[in-house]
């Protein structure tokens, strides 16, 4: 890896699927025995519920819950 002007590096792909990072997850950097460790931001929001906040009052239907879901389960 190298470290660009801005001071940030790239983890790469392998290691992001491995660990479960995804785009807009919280990280810190850890100084710990003069070693670093990129480690996620403790009480950060997860993946799914950035997800769930992003899609929350997004839904425009006038049919009720038990519509839908008869809808859903081909009633």
């Amino acid at each position: 890896m190298r470290l660009n002007s801005k001071g940030q590096v790239t983890i790469p792909a392998q290691l992001r699927e491995r660990h479960g990072l995804h785009v807009g997850d919280e990280l810190d950097v850890v100084d710990e025995a003069g070693a670093l460790r990129i480690v996620r931001t403790p009480g950060s929001e997860s993946r799914g519920e950035r997800i769930v906040q992003r899609m929350r009052g997004r839904a425009n239907t006038t049919m009720s819950t038990d519509q839908l879901l008869r809808l859903l389960r081909d009633e």
